[in-house]
Formats: C-alpha cells, structure tokens, sequence
C-alpha cells in the first residue's frame, strides 16, 4: 500500500523516453502528467523534472518550433520543471546528427542536491542510461530510496534493474490511459458471405451513348390453306336448261 506521506521526485530523461516510445509503441504522444501520476501512486509529489536538448533553430527550423511547442506543454504541467541541455552539431551535419551536452550531468547533480538537501524520500528515474547507476548508489547510500522506470524485458538495462529498489516496467499496461488520442482500433474482419451471380448490365453510359436499335419490320406469312374436305352427302347436280322453241303464230 502507497505511503501518503511519502515525499517523491521525478527525473525523466525526455530523449531517451522519446525514443523508447517510439521503438516500442509507434508514438510519442505521452501525456506526462498522467504518466507521472501512474508512477508516484497516490503518494505526495514534491516536482517531476523533465531533461533534455534543445534543437537548433538555424539547422532545424521546423523541428524546433514542434520542440518548441512540446516544451511549453510540459512546462504548463503543475510541479514540472524544464532543464534544457544543447544540441551539438559538428561540420558533418546533416550527414552526422547532432549529440546532446550536458544532458546527464544536469541531471544526476539536481538527484544528488535534492537528496542532500532532504526535499524527498524517494526518487524515481525514468531512463536507460547506466551512466546513473553511480548516482543513484549515492542516493541509496545516504537514506533515500530509488525506483527506476524503464523500457524494455529483463535483459535491457541490466545495471539501473539492479541498483533500484523498486522497477516499474513501462508496458501497455501501466501507459493504458496515459495517451493524449485513444490507441488507433485493429480493422475487425467480417464474415464473407459470397452473393449469387447476377446478370450483367451494360454500364449506364454505355446505353446513354448507344442508340436504341428499331425493331426489325413485320413480314406476314402465308402458310397454304389445306383444301375443304367434300360434303358427306352430295346431291345431283341439276340439269343444264333446254331452250323450246316457240310455236310459229302467223299474226306475230
């Protein structure tokens, strides 16, 4: 059960968990607040203190102002302080990328000030550098305790898993809800149920394009009429008519 009086700060290495979640989940839209507030769980949070380096401006115009914005996200965080390092480009850019200065010193010196001034009882590391394990060795030597939050199975900072007293193995489990948009949904497969074949239709364009054709002209037919059968019952043809003559009468 989480201590409520216990006092917790936060370092965060921004480029390493920027690139993590990148390697790890495809993304990098993490709301830190709600990410921080899975990892101090219910106990009292002195500061988170948020690390890394700044993009130049001259050599990556539109990369800064993303940056730029991002940052002043994170500073519009209550109890969030913003440590800047710099970004060192060589003549080789931009075949070289640039590294970071000062990133890591800034931050194992702000853990060993704040443990020896007593303004927490635990710190918690978000990183994967073993450079910090001297550091925190130190913490641990002096009362305090030191959890670290790291990305990655058992075999991937090896040293910072060793020296913590507490792990917190940074998962889809404990980054469920810490996301600013919602994860994007796997397209669900549907049933395929196959139709029966319907007859063809010509394109309506085709038709709208093709004049109707007229019917072909009606040609009568005449099929012979079979002849009448005779009567059943014939009678005798009548007698052709014999002309008489007339009596000779002499007064005419």
């Amino acid at each position: 059960m989480a201590d409520r009086e216990e006092r917790v700060m936060i370092f965060i290495d921004g480029s390493n968990m920027y690139h993590s979640l990148k390697a790890y989940f495809h993304r990098s839209d993490i709301d830190l607040n709600k990410f921080c507030e899975k990892l101090v769980n219910k106990r009292k949070l002195v500061r988170i203190y948020y690390y890394n380096a700044e993009v130049g401006q001259r050599e990556e115009p539109e990369r800064y102002k993303d940056q730029r914005a991002f940052f002043d996200s994170v500073e519009a965080i209550p109890y969030t302080e913003l440590r800047l390092g710099r970004l060192v480009y060589t003549n080789a850019w931009p075949n070289t990328p640039p590294y970071e200065k000062g990133v890591d010193v800034m931050l194992a010196t702000d853990m060993l000030t704040h443990c020896f001034k007593g303004n927490y009882d635990t710190a918690i590391l978000v990183a994967g550098d073993s450079d910090f394990v001297g550091a925190l060795q130190a913490v641990k030597d002096y009362g305090k305790h030191v959890e670290a939050a790291l990305f990655g199975e058992e075999r991937t900072s090896v040293p910072l898993r060793k020296v913590a007293d507490v792990v917190h193995i940074i998962d889809g489990n404990l980054l469920r809800g810490c996301w600013k948009a919602p994860p994007p949904q796997p397209r669900q497969h549907r049933p395929h149920h196959p139709r029966p074949p319907q007859p063809q239709q010509q394109p309506q364009q085709a038709q709208s394009q093709t004049p109707p054709q007229a019917p072909p002209p009606f040609t009568p037919t005449f099929s012979p009429q079979p002849p009448a059968p005779p009567p059943s019952h014939q009678l005798p043809p009548s007698p052709p008519p014999q002309f008489l003559p007339r009596p000779f009468n002499p007064d005419g």
